[in-house]
This record gives structure tokens, C-alpha cells and sequence, in this order.
């Protein structure tokens, strides 16, 4: 099972990422072709060569998680009648058609989306993953196909990690907006894998030299993956029916309904938006109460308008803010407070109870 102790979620990571890497060799018999080898498969997945993006080197490491192609030989190429011969093109060809394993999306009239909710267009990295994900998600886990959970991590892990990828290739804005970003932001993986081709100024451009940068891109493409399944399967699941169960429970905390206690420390933003959309609970929560497991002591945190927001629901009172101790425990008529911080978005007591009467009197302010 997926679950366990740091040494054992290691040890699952270094199994799944040992068994997937490919081995690099030139082909020395064409010039317009790159060849990933393997003594295993007599499969052969084809990409194009020349200077390569996030979502081939993704789709060529997942796609060898497949029973299908699974070790297959990656064939980087642009001719016609080399791509003809192969079991599976990615990200070239002009052509999609998944019963061929064609997964293209370059040409005209593609408009493919994951569905389930989600409207990006997809890039050769979707397309795999919309296609094989399940099968992938269930052997990485070693989980059956039909499990549960397998489905909830598919969906997340496009979420969360593959829609970025597809939204950047295709050129989607993040947000609808003319205006310039405030800053910049070239951290992200598909940044990250451009990084690795050639650079202008290397003296070696050879055929050899880019083929050891694209197997440098699919290695940490599939690292990324790899360790996203595992966060999901590991922390974010759990964490996720731990906040449910606290949902569930709000009325017996409070009767407005607007507050939830989190009985175990989990990171529970990543959840609360979600889960009150999927068990339509309105009115929404206004403040979560949880112990902090360093002081012992109790906090209580505005949540905020919406997951990508910084701005609270409700902010805990302004003649609060800024306040510690017994100055703030005076102020707000409640003993034990410790602080309210300067923007009103988290709080803290010395008990539950005192808490609990920080979230209440907020409330009604």
C-alpha cells in the first residue's frame, strides 16, 4: 500500500523511478532520428527531434509506465515514413487518433479537453494522460484499476499537476486578464525542462549532445510526476477525508455552521474549497480552529475568499489586530488569547474553549 512512514514512501519512489528511466543510445544508422534502446520492448514510441518542451518529455515517461509500451524505444524523429513504422507518435505527425495511440495536438481543428470538469486543451502530455492515466495512477500505487482512490488521485493529479503543463504548451493565459504580471515566474517545470536544450553558445551541438538533454528533460519530467502521485497518495488523500470528516461535523461545533475544528493537524486548505463545493455546504466556513502541535496552543484562521486568494472571508475584528496577550484578552473579553495578527487573518488562545470564543465573537462583529 502507498501509505507509510518517510522511509517506506523513499523506498516507493526509488522503486517506481529505478524501473522507469530510460537508457540513452545514438542510432548511428539514420541521421534524422534519435533512438532511446531498450533490450526489453520491441515496442517504439516516436517524438520529434530538434529542440524539445515539457510535454513530449512527459508523454514519453508516461507512456512507458504503460503494461502497453512499457520500456519501449523512444524514437525522436520529424520524417513521415520513420513515424509511419512506430507503435505510438507523440507531439508530432498531425494526427490524433488514440485507437493508434496518435496523440498529436498540433493540428488544425484539435480542440481536445480532459473533461470531468476541466476545459484545457490538451497537449501530447494530456493526451496520454487522459488515455492511460488510470492504468498508470493504479500500477504506481499498486492499486486495482477500479479502486476508489485510484480515480480521486487521476483526477487531482491532472489538477494539479498535468493541466499546467497542457495550458502552457497551448499558450493559455492563467488568468483573464490584458494586464502584465507583476512579476516573473520562470520556476515552473515546463521553464525548467526548456532550460535543458542546447544552449546557443555550446560548442557541442551534436546529435548525441541534444539526445542526452532530452533524456535529461524525460528524467525530470517523470521525477516531477512521480513525486506529485506520491504527495497525492500519501498526504493529500488522507488529509482530504480527515477535513471531510471535520466538515461533516461543523453543526455539532457551532450551530451557524461557519466554523470547522480540525481534529488532526492536516493541511487543510488544500481541501475546504473543494469539499464545500462537493457537500454544498453554505453558508461557507468562516474560521478553522486547530491546535498548534509546537506550543500546544490554539489557533483560529480566517479562511480565506478563495484557494488562490490571500483575502479572508471574514477577518478576525479590527480593534484585534495587532494585539497580544493580556492588552488583546482585555480588548476582546475572551482570557487566554496570545495574538491577532496585523491583518486579522489568524489568531491564537491558550485553550480550546478560548478559541472557539474568538471564532464565535468574530462572527457576530
Amino acid at each position: 500500500m502507498y501509505r507509510g512512514g518517510f522511509g517506506q514512501r523513499l523506498a516507493f519512489f526509488r522503486t517506481c523511478y529505478s524501473v522507469i528511466i530510460p537508457t540513452l543510445q545514438s542510432n548511428s544508422s539514420s541521421s534524422s532520428s534519435r533512438v532511446f534502446c531498450s533490450s526489453v520492448s520491441t515496442k517504439r514510441v516516436g517524438t520529434h527531434n530538434g529542440s524539445f518542451h515539457c510535454d513530449e518529455a512527459l508523454a514519453c515517461f508516461l507512456i512507458r509506465l504503460t503494461n502497453k509500451f512499457s520500456a519501449a524505444q523512444i524514437i525522436r524523429s520529424r520524417d513521415p515514413q520513420v513515424l509511419d513504422t512506430l507503435d505510438a507518435v507523440l507531439d508530432v505527425g498531425g494526427v490524433y487518433d488514440p485507437i493508434r495511440d496518435r496523440y498529436d495536438h498540433h493540428q488544425k481543428g484539435f480542440e481536445e479537453v480532459f473533461g470531468h470538469g476541466f476545459t484545457t486543451k490538451l497537449s501530447c502530455a494530456g493526451l496520454v494522460y487522459k488515455h492511460y492515466g488510470l492504468e498508470i495512477i493504479a500500477k504506481v500505487l499498486h492499486l486495482d484499476e477500479g479502486h476508489g482512490d485510484v480515480y480521486r488521485i487521476y483526477l487531482a493529479v491532472y489538477k494539479n499537476f498535468l493541466e499546467a503543463v497542457d495550458a502552457i504548451d497551448n499558450g493559455v493565459n492563467q488568468y483573464d486578464t490584458d494586464l502584465p504580471p507583476r512579476y516573473v515566474n520562470n520556476t515552473n517545470l515546463t521553464s525548467r525542462i526548456g532550460r535543458l536544450n542546447l544552449d546557443w553558445v555550446d560548442l557541442d551541438q551534436s546529435q548525441e549532445r541534444e539526445n542526452e538533454a532530452f533524456q535529461h528533460a524525460v528524467t525530470l519530467a517523470g521525477s516531477e510526476f512521480l513525486e506529485d502521485v506520491h504527495f497525492h497518495a500519501i498526504s493529500w488523500l488522507p488529509a482530504r477525508s480527515i477535513v471531510k470528516k471535520c466538515l461533516a461535523a461543523r453543526q455539532e461545533i457551532d450551530s451557524s455552521g461557519e466554523i470547522m475544528v480540525l481534529t488532526t493537524s492536516c493541511p487543510w486548505k488544500l481541501h475546504i474549497f473543494e469539499l464545500e463545493e462537493e457537500m454544498k455546504i453554505n453558508p461557507t466556513i468562516k474560521y478553522v480552529i486547530y491546535q498548534d502541535e509546537r506550543s500546544q496552543k490554539w489557533r483560529v484562521q480566517a479562511v480565506a475568499i478563495s484557494a488562490d486568494k490571500f483575502e479572508s472571508r471574514k477577518p478576525l475584528p479590527s480593534p484585534w489586530r495587532g494585539l497580544t496577550d493580556g492588552e488583546l484578552s482585555e480588548v476582546a473579553g475572551i482570557p487566554g488569547c496570545t495574538f491577532v495578527h496585523i491583518s486579522g487573518f489568524i489568531g491564537g488562545n491558550r485553550s480550546y474553549d478560548g478559541a472557539l470564543d474568538m471564532a464565535k465573537t468574530s462572527l457576530m462583529a
